[in-house]
């Protein structure tokens, strides 16, 4: 075991594992030095090079999205530390847990010219929950103590991103046997669940005389609700639950497929949907229909379940609950009355009226986005974490029912294209189950230095579905008609990822129609040395056409 002569660093490295912060991600650099031998000269870290620093964001918030407790990013001064911001935003909004340890000249080189500084205290300040500044020096022993344990039980406690920025005199690689301090490591703060017994009694009483009740989940970690309180809910005649492809609840009388739902729906049938009690807990919601039903036609109350926060989506909040939509339930669900109601069972009609349209339109339609993506549910093996990226994955994923057996991931905390494949290789490195992730084109190569990585697991599998540019854009009302639409929002492009795929050490296949791409299916979720990737290349000029005709054929 070594350790930085550095002070500062020797506090750090000690207060993290002594908080079971044991995931570092670091970004080579010389400024960073100390931290580097403080992590790496201690095995009892588990330490990763990514000389990236936006991809090595996204790859520490795949970890901390699995491991569900904090990971370290470490990086030099200068512009280094700002490439973490898009992946700080987006644990800022998923509630993901990072901590980032960037290391700084000292004060007095600061703002003089001095090379490679920024005022990086206090950067993130928007879209952080803690910004500590340390100082260097042994008469800021305490000080700096208390900045640490601060940061690093706050990202614990509240589930968040924590910055601490740490400043470092050269000499910079002195290492020495013996750690010259030792600190106090004060108690990580544990959230406490809140008495909520007034409010849930005030939320009863609306539910026990409502025969239409709705609840809609966003994004949601696989297992955040007992099978008994999805079995209550399921049972309720008067209640519709609808979910996401991202919020990992499943049952045959919920509704999986919002836009699927609601997309043909005329004025008297959101009338008929309207809910007079809302209850939502989770995370973002994707569907942009709910988001406009429930703004147009709001319920008489509407109630968020969540320990952190409530955003009033739908411009109808009436009160945040603060707890875990598992602690809520259990308590709310034993004292609810059964209402008799048709609300839950006319709906059912509807969605299964819906499914079978689904099912007669994928028999008609020609090869595209649409055909593929039903074709890749349906051929997807069971026990496997899903990760899609966002813009027309995540959309076209809304269209389809989930297997149960999947676990199912999507940074939707910002919704960016941006760090999509370095968080899926971040969490397949820490999953137990394979990891398959589906993007589009230009998310793909967008992150395309995310395969700059030697952690990817030789049984991550990725599936591109290039349709040449970002369709999704051609979906828009009159996006078309703009001048240069397809230079400056289509973006078009003739890229592949077979040179990436070769260059990286990647297995790979391609596929441009049906049969093609069935027969690589059959082939590619097969064990393998190597991780692989499938690229499904689609006619662009077809896919806007097909997607919206679909909201028409299942009226």
């Amino acid at each position: 075991m070594q350790f930085s002569s550095k002070i500062l660093s020797q506090t750090v490295t000690k207060l993290c594992l002594d908080k079971g912060i044991d995931h570092i991600v670091i970004s080579p650099g010389s400024r960073n030095a100390a931290l580097t031998i403080g992590f790496t000269g201690n095995e009892s870290f588990s330490n990763f090079s990514i000389v990236d620093e936006r991809c090595a964001a996204f790859f520490a918030l795949g970890l901390a999205q699995q491991l569900q407790r904090p990971v370290a990013l470490v990086c030099t001064s200068g512009s280094a530390l700002l490439n973490y911001y898009p992946a700080i935003a987006e644990a800022y909004y998923s509630d993901v847990p990072l901590v980032v340890l960037s290391a700084d000249r000292p004060a007095h080189l600061l703002e003089i010219g001095d090379g490679q500084t920024i005022k990086q205290e206090n950067v993130f300040a928007n879209h952080i929950l803690f910004n500590g500044a340390c100082k260097e020096g042994d008469t800021h022993q305490s000080y700096n103590e208390n900045q640490i344990n601060t940061a690093l039980s706050i990202a614990i406690s509240r589930r968040g991103p924590v910055h601490i920025n740490l400043p470092f005199s050269e000499p910079l690689y002195d290492i020495v046997a013996i750690p010259s301090v030792f600190p106090d490591n004060s108690s990580a703060v544990v959230a406490k669940q809140n008495d909520n017994q007034e409010l849930i009694s005030e939320i009863v009483t609306h539910w026990n005389t409502s025969s239409k009740k709705m609840i809609l989940t966003g994004v949601l970690a696989p297992d955040s609700l007992d099978a008994s309180i999805i079995s209550q809910l399921a049972d309720d005649t008067s209640l519709v639950v609808l979910t996401e492809t991202t919020s990992n609840v499943h049952h045959s009388n919920f509704f999986p497929a919002i836009d699927q739902l609601i997309a043909p729906l005329h004025t008297s049938d959101f009338e008929a949907l309207q809910p007079k009690v809302l209850i939502t807990f989770g995370g973002m919601v994707v569907s942009k229909k709910i988001k406009k039903f429930l703004r147009d036609y709001p319920p008489m109350v509407h109630y968020h379940i969540d320990s952190k926060k409530a955003f009033d989506t739908y411009f109808c909040l009436t009160k945040h609950v603060p707890c875990s939509p598992n602690h809520f339930f259990k308590e709310f669900l034993s004292l609810t009355q059964k209402t008799i109601s048709t609300y839950q069972q006319d709906w059912l009609r509807v969605k299964n009226q819906r499914l079978q349209k689904h099912d007669l339109y994928l028999n008609e339609i020609p090869f595209s986005d649409f055909s593929v993506f039903s074709q890749l549910f349906k051929t997807l093996p069971s026990d496997i974490q899903l990760q899609l990226s966002n813009s027309s994955t995540i959309r076209y994923g809304q269209l389809f029912e989930m297997n149960q057996s999947h676990s199912v991931f999507c940074n939707r905390g910002t919704s960016g294209i941006d760090g999509s494949t370095s968080t899926a290789i971040g969490a397949a490195h820490v999953c137990k189950t394979p990891t398959v992730f589906i993007t589009g084109d230009l998310s793909f190569f967008y992150d395309s230095n995310a395969l700059w990585n030697q952690y990817i697991a030789s049984d991550f599998k990725i599936i591109i579905i290039n349709n040449s540019g970002g369709g999704i854009f051609r979906i828009l009302p009159n996006a078309k008609q703009v001048p240069s639409f397809s230079t400056f929002f289509e973006t078009k492009h003739q890229l592949t990822a077979k040179q990436l795929s070769e260059m990286h050490g990647f297995g790979y296949q391609s596929a441009n129609d049906m049969p093609t791409l069935k027969t690589q299916l059959a082939s590619f979720f097969k064990n393998s040395e190597t991780p692989q990737i499938l690229e499904i290349f689609t006619p662009s000029d077809i896919n806007e056409t097909i997607l919206l005709s679909y909201f028409d054929y299942i009226k």
